[in-house]
């Protein structure tokens, strides 16, 4: 059985005409919007592959397929294109059913300025000014060492005075306090030539793109050259500027210094997220390090992640290494650089390290989702949520259901949902009842948690850990019928709270619990029990309100839906609307209609 697609033959017309060559395929929904991009080395092969087999066990993909009404490609000249285009394309559309890499945060950079004796500094806005920027860097720790090395070896300015060989000729600056206590040598009064300055740019550029020894031999035969000249206090100078550079390099380096221009990449993938390290290396030592999280959508192959990494962050931080260690071979090439899977040797440490970083990245996640689970109180919460109702999961997600029906006329269901002890109104939904005539609670309730919880399988959504029936034996009953149906029982915990003595009932036991009036589990679930009722018995009222309302203007012929609803708005109510003077209509819908309405409330007796 294929997935469900009132398109699939016009779909598969497509396809039949798909070249057999590398390149990128977008699928657009009914309203023209790109809800998914992939690359393929044969385009016809890779997208047949979603119409032509079951999707059993992906709930996420069924739905995708469902929705496919077009289908675009783009052919290129390599798989590595395809990749790159591919990348690029999810960045731009974010498509809803594509991986997530999550970076909520700015990092900051490290800016050299284009302008005359540059400074240099940190920010977090880059700037299409002719500027340069090195980084971006996940450490602030990592940019203040740096910073505070250039400013220990070269001493850039830090004012924003508009030093202009004309205004530094005609004496407009005078020295600041930075020159006089020893981090500026004063090129805004001539003290320091724009040769010299743009000679230590240089230097600072090299020591950024992690070139420090280049920038150590370069200085060892200047103090060689200065010292063959008696120029001794000079060669000094020098020498303090290597010495304090070998002593940044010595702490900076981890491995061999031979070990120059490679990017590491490690990857751990998890049910519903992956994450990947990266750490690029020059002359032994890190000069960047990002451990990136990726949110999963369809199940994705761990090799297509780790490829969407390498070219992501490759991107990020232009690194242009010719050789990428690797845990294993992605079977897609990068253009310019070779892939090793390295065995032993000081290469295999890398990678070690790069996954170690992985692991204390999982580690520090979980801390996360600990602490969002709450502090002590609400960790106590759903423990003795969970003790007292014997169950077998931490009731992190709970919903409660209800019904609502006066004389059995507008039914309608009402789940709401309680996350780590507290209410999470975005995730309340609403029920109009369907399948049932007349008052049967226990009939809606079935289609209530039926059609719920066969919607957050259908989207592959998180299931709760515990669903509270407000009701007792008949409507628990009639929620086990519908959990049964979808393959649910045992798998979600359920209970029914009766009203009148809080009885907790038990799926096929007939004896219920009685908690402790004072218990925080009682509490808790007559607070679930409550929020549903209220929250259910509005949507009825409101409900009931419109039906009044539209059944009293579908009276007046020749006024439609469009101008009953601009009444609706205009007056609120259908009183006010009766008791409106012909101007007050006329306002609201113009003369002629304004007519038509008075005239019918007035012969109605209404007025």
């Amino acid at each position: 059985m294929e997935v469900a697609n009132k398109n699939i033959d016009h779909l598969k017309e497509l396809v039949k005409v798909l070249p057999d060559k590398p390149g990128i395929y977008q699928y657009f929904d009914k309203n023209g919007t790109i809800i998914y991009v992939g690359k393929a080395k044969k385009l016809k092969k890779r997208v047949s592959s979603y119409f032509n087999r079951n999707h059993y066990d992906n709930n996420k993909l069924k739905v995708l397929v469902s929705k496919i009404v077009d289908i675009k490609h783009i052919v290129v000249n390599t798989e590595t294109d395809a990749l790159l285009l591919e990348n690029n394309l999810i960045k731009k559309y974010q498509p809803r059913y594509n991986i997530l890499l999550k970076d909520d945060k700015t990092y900051p950079w490290i800016c050299v300025k284009n302008e005359n004796f540059p400074r240099v500094f940190l920010t977090r806005r880059k700037e299409n000014d002719g500027s340069q920027y090195f980084g971006p860097y996940t450490s602030i720790g990592m940019i203040r060492n740096l910073l505070k090395l250039i400013k220990a070896l070269y001493k850039p300015r830090i004012c924003n005075y508009a030093l202009t060989l004309e205004n530094i000729k005609q004496h407009k600056f005078k020295a600041c306090l930075e020159y006089h206590i020893g981090n500026c040598l004063a090129p805004c009064i001539g003290l320091q030539s724009l040769e010299d300055y743009n000679s230590a740019v240089q230097h600072i550029k090299s020591i950024l793109k992690g070139n420090l020894t280049e920038v150590i031999d370069y200085l060892e035969n200047e103090m060689n050259i200065l010292a063959s000249e008696l120029k001794y206090e000079q060669a000094k100078l020098v020498k303090d500027q290597i010495e304090i550079l070998k002593n940044y390099q010595s702490k900076s380096t981890i491995v061999n210094p031979d070990i120059t221009n490679v990017d590491v990449f490690s990857i751990d993938r998890e049910k519903n997220f992956a994450i990947v390290n990266y750490l690029r290396i020059i002359h032994g030592a890190i000069i960047q390090a990002h451990t990136l999280e990726i949110d999963t959508q369809l199940d994705e192959d761990i090799n297509d992640l780790l490829l969407t990494a390498i070219v992501e962050l490759r991107e990020r931080y232009n690194s242009m290494s010719r050789e990428i260690i690797v845990p294993f071979q992605p079977d897609i090439e990068v253009e310019g650089a070779k892939y090793l899977i390295p065995k032993m040797g000081d290469k295999k440490k890398l990678l070690e390290l790069s996954e170690r970083n992985v692991k204390y990245y999982k580690l520090e996640r979980q801390k996360r989702i600990d602490e969002k689970i709450g502090n002590n109180k609400v960790l106590n919460l759903l423990k003795t949520i969970q003790n007292d109702l014997h169950l077998n999961e931490l009731p992190k997600q709970i919903e409660c259901f209800d019904n609502s029906n006066i004389q059995g006329t507008n039914p309608v269901g009402s789940c709401v949902v309680f996350i780590n002890g507290k209410p999470a109104k975005r995730l309340y939904r609403h029920f109009n009842i369907k399948t049932v005539e007349g008052p049967n609670d226990f009939a809606s309730m079935e289609e209530t948690v039926y059609r719920r919880y066969k919607r957050l399988l259908d989207e592959g959504q998180p299931l709760p850990q515990l669903v509270v029936v407000d009701g007792g034996k008949g409507q628990l009953s009639a929620a086990m019928k519908s959990l049964e149906k979808l393959n649910l029982r045992g798998k979600i915990a359920i209970i029914g709270i009766a009203k009148k003595l809080e009885e907790i009932y038990f799926p096929d036991d007939s004896v219920p619990i009685y908690l402790d009036k004072n218990s925080l589990s009682l509490k808790t679930i007559q607070q679930l029990r409550d929020e549903a009722h209220r929250f259910g018995i509005t949507f009825h009222r409101q409900k009931r309100s419109n039906s009044m309302i539209h059944s009293e203007l579908d009276n007046i012929q020749g006024i439609g839906v469009k101008n009953a609803k601009k009444l609706i708005e205009g007056f609120s109510t259908v009183a006010k609307i009766k008791t409106a003077s012909i101007n007050e209509l006329e306002s609201v819908l113009g003369k002629s209609k304004a007519q038509i309405v008075y005239e019918y409330f007035q012969k109605s007796g209404e007025k």
